[in-house]
């Protein structure tokens, strides 16, 4: 009788919870990736952007209370967590969902994957900004990338002369920026309730802004409640935003941080595949080039982090405050 020996079957245990867990990752990065021509569908079955940015915070919203309902977390976030609540509801949701709507009416879904991507890349400046050592891996990790944006925006890449195409690329990159801003407060943070115990807060925060904001400027806009847009919120709203987030989360804790910052650059590579495939939009020179550059620029980041400052890349809800990768 051959019995394994104890150190031999927590070896397989661990080798089966690591195989999950790359499982794991690799779902959430198809299902952030996604996201990018979902969002473009809804749109165009009839949602107006800031009205359907309202539908799928509301939908996370209530989706991400009533999870944290049955996993017997729901709780009232901690005085202290104030201020991260009001800086990731604000910055990382209210902002970035409303300005991603407003630029995917004017750019590819593929490209706006890429340039919505770019949060990592504006990290560094405002780590700058308070004497954080950059690194020259790290820097030219960070000029790569940024020569990718140039070479997805530059005057033979799109039209200059049309102004709808040009506030959509530039409403774009301020969505990542916005979501660097609440990720760069995340990460100095010290926070008293679990990230994932914040989010139906950050929820509910930023679909009351986004109502506001659509009611005073879309006030003849509609959510979408017809055709193509329902589905497509749900997906949003609930798969992709709260049980995505908790995917995420589950999958950062259990691989190395290498292995999951790099795992999440595949986001853009399938917002661009799904975008081919779904949406029938174009490989165009200036996409793959740009592409190339910028995965390439946030993944030598990425790998030039030092262990004591390293972050995953672009957290939210998975340590600090990634909600959703879209």
């Amino acid at each position: 009788m051959n019995a394994k020996s104890p150190t031999t079957s927590a070896a397989g245990q661990t080798a089966a919870a690591g195989n999950q867990s790359v499982f794991v990752l690799l779902a959430v990065v198809v299902l952030f990736g996604m996201t990018w021509p979902v969002i473009k569908l809804g749109l165009d079955g009839g949602a107006t952007p800031l009205w359907f940015a309202v539908g799928r915070a509301g939908f996370s919203t209530l989706a991400s209370f009533l999870m944290l309902l049955v996993l017997g977390r729901l709780s009232l976030p901690p005085r202290a967590d104030l201020p991260i609540v009001a800086s990731v509801g604000v910055l990382q949701l209210m902002a970035f969902f409303a300005l991603i709507n407003l630029g995917l009416r004017h750019v590819p879904a593929g490209r706006s994957a890429v340039l919505a991507y770019t949060t990592t890349l504006w990290l560094a400046p405002l780590s700058a900004v308070v004497g954080e050592h950059i690194g020259l891996r790290r820097g030219i990790g960070i000029l790569v990338g940024f020569a990718g944006v140039a070479a997805m925006i530059n005057p033979l890449a799109i039209d200059w002369s049309d102004r709808d195409v040009l506030w959509g690329h530039g409403v774009l990159l301020l969505a990542a920026l916005s979501w660097a801003l609440a990720i760069f407060h995340s990460r100095r943070h010290r926070w008293q309730a679990a990230p994932l115990d914040l989010l139906p807060w950050q929820m509910l925060l930023a679909t009351a802004l986004l109502a506001i904001l659509a009611a005073w400027a879309e006030p003849n806009g509609r959510i979408g409640l017809h055709g193509t847009a329902l589905p497509c919120l749900l997906f949003l709203g609930v798969i992709a935003g709260p049980l995505g987030s908790w995917a995420a989360l589950t999958a950062q804790r259990a691989l190395p941080l290498v292995v999951s910052s790099l795992g999440f650059l595949g986001v853009p590579v399938v917002g661009i595949a799904a975008s081919l495939i779904w949406l029938g939009e174009t490989l165009t020179p200036s996409l793959i080039a740009g592409s190339a550059l910028i995965i390439g620029g946030l993944a030598i980041v990425t790998l030039s982090a030092r262990p004591a400052t390293a972050k995953p890349v672009q957290t939210a809800t998975p340590t600090a405050s990634t909600v959703d990768r879209s």
